[in-house]
C-alpha cells in the first residue's frame, strides 16, 4: 500500500515538473514575439521619421524658394515687380533694384521772442511765430547708378527750389563710389552747412555762414565720401534762387556769377567699440566768387541775424561792396558716445570793385532798370578781410549722434524711441555754443568802405510814422557780434524733434559815422558808432518733423 502511494507521488511531482517546464516555455516564446514586434514597430516608426523629415526640408525649401521669388519679383514671372519700405514715409522699389522712389518733407514751426535793444539799434522787439521750413519733394534711383532729388520749399507762401540735382554714382573706387552732381545744390564748404538743418543742434547755423552766403548754388561737383576720407570740388554759376530773376539791368547781357569750391577732411578714428560711437574729424574747405556783370556786387551780413534767431534783424552789414570774394575755412569734430564737440574758423577776403567807374542800378532811376555808372567810391579804401568762428558742445541723454561719410552729422539714435505703444521717451540733448562774427576791419572802416547801410533799416520817406522829409540816415554797421547759446532738444524719436533756445549777441567795434544830412531822425553832426554796446537777447522754440 504504502508502495504504491510512493509511485502515485512520483508520478504527481513528474507531472507538475512537465507542467511548469511547459509553462515556462510558453512564457519565454511569448517574451520572443513581444520583442520581435516591438522591433518592428521601432524600425517602422524609423521610416515614419524619416519620411516626415524629408517632408519638412522640402517644405522649407518650398518657403525659401517663394520668399527669394517674392523679394525678386518672382524671376519675371510676377505682374506686380515691386518692393515696399518704410523709411519715414513710403520707399517704392523694383525687385532688381533698377528703380527706387521715397518721398520726402520736412515741417518746422518756429516762435520766437526777441528783445532787440531798440534804445541803440532802433529795431523793434519781436514776438512771433513763422514756417521756417515746409519741404516736399522726391529722391530715388534710376537705372542701378543714377540718383536724384528734387525738393521744394513752400515756407511763409513763397515757393523756392532747394535741392535738384541728377547724380551719376556707377565709378567705384574701394567699394566707394565716385559721384558726379549736376543740378542745384549747396557748394561743399563747412561742417555745419553741409549737415542738414534737421540734424545741426541749435535752431540756426552760425553766423558767418549766413553772412557770407555760403549756400546752394547751380553748377556741377565731383566728390568721394568714405569711411575715413571725403573730397569734393565743383564749379558753380547762378546764385538760387536768385537775387534777379533777370539780369539786373534789362538789355544788358552779360555774365553770371562764377563760383568755384572745394572741401576735405580725414576721419583718423571712425568706428563703434561695444556699441559706442567715436569719431575724430579734421577738414578744411575753399570758395571763391566773381559777380557777374549783370549781377549786383556781393553783400555781407543780411541773413546773420542777431541772438542767431531768423525773425531778428541784421545788426552786422556791409552794404553791396563785393567783386570778387574768397572763403577759407578750417574745421575739427569729435564724437564720443552721447558726447559731442565741434568747432569751425572761417576768413573772407573781399575784394572791392576796381576802376574809376562802377555798374550801378539806383533806386528810382528812370526809366528803371537801364544800366547806369557812377564813380567808383572804393578808389584808395584797402580790401577788408572778415572772419568768423564758433565752438559747440553737446550730450545726449538716451540716445547719440551719428557721423556720415559725407563727413557730417547723421541721423540721431534714440534708444526709448517714443513710438505707439513702445513706452518709450525719447532723448535729450544739452547743448552749449560760442559763435562769433567779426566784420569790423579797422583800415577798412577807417577808410570810410562800410556804407551802403542804414541805422533804420525799411524807413522811407512813406513809411508809417515817418515825417515826409524825414529819412534814415546811412552810417556804418560793420561790426562785430558775439552770440552765447544754450539749447535743450528733445528727440522723441529720431523723426521728431522740440527745440529750445535762449541767446544772447553782444554788439562792438562799430566805426565812427557823423550824421552829415539834415533831414534825418538823427540830427546833424551827431557822432554815432553803429550798434556799440547793444545786446539783442532772445528766446526760440521750434517744433520739427521730417520724413
Amino acid at each position: 500500500m504504502i508502495g504504491g502511494l510512493r509511485k502515485i507521488n512520483r508520478y504527481l511531482l513528474a507531472g507538475a515538473g512537465t507542467i511548469g517546464i511547459l509553462a515556462c516555455g510558453a512564457t519565454v516564446a511569448r517574451a520572443a514575439e513581444n520583442v520581435q514586434a516591438l522591433e518592428a514597430a521601432l524600425t517602422s516608426m524609423q521610416e515614419q521619421m524619416k519620411v516626415l523629415q524629408k517632408q519638412v526640408q522640402e517644405a522649407k525649401a518650398a518657403a525659401s524658394a517663394a520668399q527669394a521669388a517674392a523679394q525678386s519679383g518672382g524671376g519675371g514671372k510676377s505682374d506686380l515687380d515691386l518692393k515696399v519700405k518704410w523709411k519715414g514715409a513710403p520707399e517704392l522699389s523694383s525687385g532688381d533694384g533698377k528703380f527706387k522712389i521715397k518721398l520726402r518733407g520736412r515741417l518746422e514751426t518756429d516762435y520766437d521772442h526777441i528783445d532787440q535793444d531798440t534804445r541803440i539799434t532802433s529795431f523793434p522787439d519781436v514776438s512771433g511765430t513763422e514756417l521756417r521750413r515746409a519741404r516736399l519733394g522726391v529722391e530715388g534711383i534710376l537705372f542701378y547708378d543714377w540718383k536724384y532729388l528734387v525738393e521744394a520749399d513752400f515756407a511763409n507762401d513763397s515757393v523756392r527750389m532747394k535741392d535738384a540735382y541728377l547724380q551719376y554714382q556707377g565709378f567705384k573706387i574701394a567699394d566707394q563710389p565716385v559721384l558726379f552732381r549736376a543740378g542745384n545744390f549747396k557748394t561743399p564748404n563747412t561742417f555745419e552747412d553741409e549737415t542738414s538743418d534737421r540734424f545741426v543742434d541749435t535752431m540756426e547755423r552760425t553766423s558767418f555762414i549766413n553772412a557770407w552766403d555760403i549756400e546752394r548754388q547751380i553748377g556741377f561737383m565731383t566728390a568721394y565720401y568714405a569711411p575715413h576720407v571725403n573730397l569734393a570740388a565743383g564749379i558753380f554759376g547762378q546764385r538760387f534762387p536768385s537775387t534777379a530773376d533777370a539780369p539786373l539791368f534789362p538789355g544788358f547781357t552779360g555774365n553770371e556769377d562764377v563760383t568755384f569750391a572745394g572741401r576735405a577732411g580725414v576721419a583718423p578714428i571712425n568706428r563703434e567699440v561695444n556699441g559706442v560711437p567715436q569719431v575724430l574729424h579734421f577738414g578744411a574747405s575753399v570758395r571763391t566768387r566773381t559777380a557777374g556783370n549783370d549781377q549786383p556786387f556781393f553783400i555781407y551780413g543780411p541773413n546773420a541775424r542777431g541772438a542767431d534767431l531768423h525773425l531778428a534783424n541784421a545788426p552786422v552789414v556791409t552794404g553791396r561792396i563785393g567783386q570778387e570774394d574768397t572763403f577759407w575755412g578750417v574745421e575739427g569734430v569729435a564724437l564720443w558716445g552721447p558726447f559731442s564737440l565741434q568747432g569751425e574758423y572761417a576768413q573772407l577776403k573781399v575784394n572791392l570793385p576796381n576802376g574809376q567807374f562802377i555798374r550801378s542800378n539806383p533806386p528810382g532811376s528812370k526809366p528803371a532798370g537801364l544800366l547806369n555808372t557812377a564813380l567808383n567810391p572804393f578808389i584808395g579804401v584797402p580790401d577788408p578781410d572778415f572772419n568768423g568762428w564758433y565752438i559747440e558742445g553737446s550730450w545726449f541723454f538716451g540716445g547719440h549722434k551719428t557721423y556720415e561719410n559725407e563727413a557730417t552729422w547723421g541721423r540721431p539714435v534714440v534708444d526709448h524711441p517714443m513710438f505707439h505703444g513702445s513706452g518709450g521717451w525719447g532723448a535729450v540733448q544739452l547743448v552749449g555754443k560760442y559763435d562769433v562774427l567779426d566784420m569790423s576791419d579797422t583800415a577798412f572802416n577807417n577808410a570810410g568802405g562800410c556804407r551802403n547801410t542804414q541805422l533804420y533799416p525799411g524807413l522811407s520817406a512813406s513809411a508809417a510814422g515817418a515825417p515826409p522829409a524825414v529819412i534814415a540816415p546811412s552810417v556804418a554797421l560793420c561790426g562785430e557780434m558775439k552770440t552765447w547759446i544754450v539749447g535743450l532738444n528733445w528727440w522723441m524719436n529720431p523723426y521728431m524733434r522740440l527745440m529750445f533756445n535762449y541767446a544772447e549777441s553782444n554788439l562792438g567795434s562799430y566805426p565812427n559815422t557823423v550824421i552829415t544830412a539834415s533831414n534825418t531822425r538823427v540830427p546833424k553832426g551827431t557822432s554815432i558808432f553803429g550798434f556799440d554796446d547793444a545786446t539783442i537777447r532772445g528766446f526760440g522754440m521750434r517744433a520739427q518733423v521730417d520724413f
